[in-house]
């Protein structure tokens, strides 16, 4: 097994293939001992010495035996006011008003495979996939219990943990925070990366030196945010995208959440991670139980570029789940940026008729197709059709009209708000989040559902099964446009009221759970305003998130290099929409827009009915070639091989990613500049994940309109100069990868460059 305990050194090593975690037994207290590259044994000379440090406070029980002092040691799961200064991983308001608490070790257990979270979304395992180590930790002068979850992993560097607390006493206890993780580091050499931005600006990446204090993203916007991702990792300094340890840190959990260090006066750094203690607080009832949301932690000895294709290979086999976890994803057109509000069926089945002679795979009516709903300022939670729109047939006639021509069909829905102007909220006014008498705040012109009732939970879950029910919908597009303000209950007593914002997630993820196996042939898509919940809790249900509202293509560039830190290029959906950009007003060529798109999950968003035949054609040309290539993109191992963030690229404009099949059979490569240079400087491209015993074909996609552009200032050039690598070219892998290719930007005429690598 990957979990070991020495009974006589009273030590647990965990080990994965190439780390090992260290839990150390001394005089009843839980010690970690090291989150290292992988060591065989453990003897803990090593380890941190215990001092007793000036100002520190002393257990009385160790006072005269041992120098120790908990305000020095390496925690496991440290608790508040027993002479620990730092950050608490759990603090609960005991018998006498205090949070003061003291957790010693009472048993433990070893298993193979991995328990369920209860209510909450997880990795999953087989049991020979991974083993679990539970901690169970008491205090002696309360009725607060502990266990601490481990699942190791036997094939990858992943360490999964959680928290359990129950009350086996008769009086409430109430938890002001848990964490699910804390993790001490022995030394504070490092840089903190975190994703962050805004809306439309979503998971740039940000780092930073430790510093003495605390480093912390969170949320409080009762999401998991456009600000900040529930994501950080230590970065060893030094450390590259290819070399140097790195460990990552993601909590599964879509709402308010804390992922922090603290550098303490010696340089001991502490991460934890779990729900935000704001606007937090849980009452355990006797004999009851709290679960914390997991925390998947990754070692990497090999950079970022290791940690991310673990992170990869994890969430798309053993967090996404259904039908859709290893398929790849039908290429889309969505009409929303074609008509907004303004459709008719006429219009839906024209713009639907050219995607098919194009090649396009998927129809998503977007929003307006129910209630009322001609504008954003009414009808949400009246899940029924708008006749007025759909007078015929209604969904049905456009679902049916939409396959007879060739093409899948899919619908947008916002199920956990509700218009103020809806036959719903005039039913039932207390179902939205609100704070007994105060205002209503609208955000969006909306209100939020009150997701911590399952009066409510229930009613989504009807109607949306009946609209999913009432004709073929093969995929589902689920927004949440609106971060929710206001959170309280009108179910909970005022003792309560704290507990809202993590009951709203529970009663989501219950609804998610139910339609998503009662319909489980649909294909379903997580969007908040783009990647306002972009999480792997998401991903748990829905396999793909819209990436961002921000479509320009060099926009792109930023967001989906933060999304590719710790999320699979299957989650994420991609599109080309038109130009000028909607967004920024920027106007980038069709190749550009296409090439960058091929990035994850790809689509268009635009009207094809408004563009030329040339830009038609250039279409037809990108969707063939993608469907031959999609594989590849979606589910090969990622490589960043230029970034001005993660590689430290000397051009900043330059932009390069990689994805190589696993069997190495096939790579496919992008190449994109912000902006292109006169006279630039050459780049060299050096390739990654390639077998090196092999030789290579190469295949390029440059685009009709840069063809175009090339005959017109170049009327007699041949055809290899439309690309600057020219097709059926053999290399073999060494060379790929330890010469690499001399690229500059003004031999390519749409800012970028994508071709494909086959093995002969």
């Amino acid at each position: 097994m990957s979990i070991a305990f020495d009974e006589k050194k009273k030590v647990f090593l965990l080990n994965t293939p190439h780390s090992t975690y260290v839990i150390r037994l001394f005089e009843g207290r839980v010690l970690h001992g090291g989150w290292v590259k992988k060591i065989n044994s453990y003897s803990g000379i090593c380890a941190m010495p215990m001092i007793d440090r000036a100002f520190a406070a002393v257990p009385a029980d160790l006072h005269a035996k041992v120098d120790f002092s908990p305000d020095t040691v390496q925690w496991e799961f440290p608790v508040a006011l027993r002479g620990d200064s730092r950050s608490p991983a759990i603090e609960a308001i005991g018998k006498d008003g205090t949070v003061e608490a003291e957790l010693f070790y009472e048993a433990h257990r070893i298993y193979k495979g991995k328990k369920a979270i209860e209510g909450l979304p997880a990795t999953y395992a087989k049991d020979d996939e991974a083993d679990t180590l539970e901690i169970d930790l008491y205090d002696p002068e309360s009725p607060l219990k502990v266990t601490l979850f481990y699942t190791v992993w036997a094939d990858k560097d992943v360490i999964c943990r959680h928290t359990l607390a129950k009350n086996t006493g008769k009086e409430p206890i109430d938890i002001k925070s848990i964490m699910s993780a804390s993790v001490d580091f022995p030394h504070s050499a490092f840089s903190m990366l975190q994703l962050s931005g805004a809306h439309a600006r979503e998971r740039h990446v940000i780092t930073r030196e430790l510093v003495p204090g605390m480093q912390k993203v969170e949320s409080r916007r009762t999401a998991s945010s456009h600000q900040q991702n529930p994501f950080i990792a230590l970065v060893e300094q030094g450390a590259t995208e290819e070399h140097g340890d790195v460990y990552g840190f993601n909590l599964v959990y879509s709402g308010n959440f804390t992922a922090q260090t603290e550098v303490d006066q010696y340089g001991v750094s502490r991460v934890q991670l779990g729900i935000n203690p704001f606007n937090f607080s849980w009452k355990l009832e006797e004999g009851e139980t709290f679960s914390t949301p997991e925390v998947v932690m990754v070692y990497s000895q090999n950079g970022l570029g290791e940690m991310s294709r673990t992170y990869h290979d994890l969430y798309r086999t053993n967090l996404c789940r259904g039908e859709w976890k290893d398929k790849v994803r039908p290429i889309v057109i969505n009409n929303w940026e074609a008509t907004y509000f303004d459709f008719t069926s006429e219009k839906l089945f024209a713009l639907a008729e050219t995607a098919a002679k194009l090649g396009i795979e998927l129809f998503v009516l977007d929003d307006g197709w129910f209630g009322k709903r001609n504008n954003d300022w009414t009808s949400l939670g009246d899940w029924f059709e708008n006749s007025s729109k759909l007078p015929k047939g209604g969904l049905k006639e456009i679902s049916d009209g939409i396959h007879e021509r060739g093409l899948k069909f899919g619908l947008w829905f916002e199920p956990e708000m509700v218009s103020p102007d809806s036959d719903l909220y005039r039913a039932h006014p207390d179902w939205c989040l609100h704070c007994g008498e105060r205002s209503r705040t609208l955000g969006r012109h909306q209100l939020v559902l009150d997701m911590s009732r399952s009066d409510v939970v229930d009613y989504l879950f009807e109607k949306l099964s009946a609209i999913l029910s009432s004709c073929q919908i093969d995929y589902v597009k689920w927004d949440f446009n609106r971060s929710p303000s206001d959170v309280g209950s009108a179910l909970l007593g005022k003792d309560r009221q704290q507990e809202v914002s993590h009951r709203f997630y529970l009663g989501l993820y219950n609804l998610l759970e139910r339609l998503t196996q009662k319909f489980p042939h649909i294909l379903f898509e997580s969007c908040s305003g783009g990647g306002g919940r972009y999480d792997p809790a998401m991903l748990y249900y829905m396999p793909q998130t819209w990436t961002s509202d921000n479509t320009d293509a060099l926009s792109r560039l930023y967001i989906q290099e933060g999304t590719s830190i710790a999320y699979p290029a299957s989650s994420m959906s991609c599109h080309v929409s038109a130009v000028p950009n909607h967004q920024v007003g920027r106007v980038t060529s069709l190749s550009l827009r296409g090439h960058v798109a091929m990035a994850g999950a790809f689509g268009y968003e635009l009207d094809l009915n408004k563009l030329s035949d040339l830009e038609r054609a250039e279409i037809a040309e990108q969707v063939a070639w993608y469907k031959d290539i999609r594989h590849t993109a979606e589910y090969g191992d990622l490589y960043r091989l230029k970034s001005p963030k993660t590689t430290q690229a000397k051009d900043a404009s330059v932009y390069a990613w990689e994805s190589v099949e696993k069997d190495k059979s096939r790579a496919l490569v992008t190449v994109a500049w912000a902006f292109s240079e006169a006279n630039a400087s050459y780049e060299i491209l050096k390739l990654k994940g390639l077998d090196e015993n092999a030789t290579y074909r190469i295949k390029s996609l440059a685009g009709l309109s840069i063809k175009m552009l090339v005959r017109q200032f170049f009327p007699t050039a041949p055809d290899k100069q439309f690309c600057v690598l020219e097709d059926g070219t053999e290399i073999s892998g060494a060379e790929l990868m330890n010469l690499g290719l001399c690229i500059i930007s003004q031999t390519n005429y749409g800012g970028s460059l994508h071709f494909k690598l086959e093995r002969i």
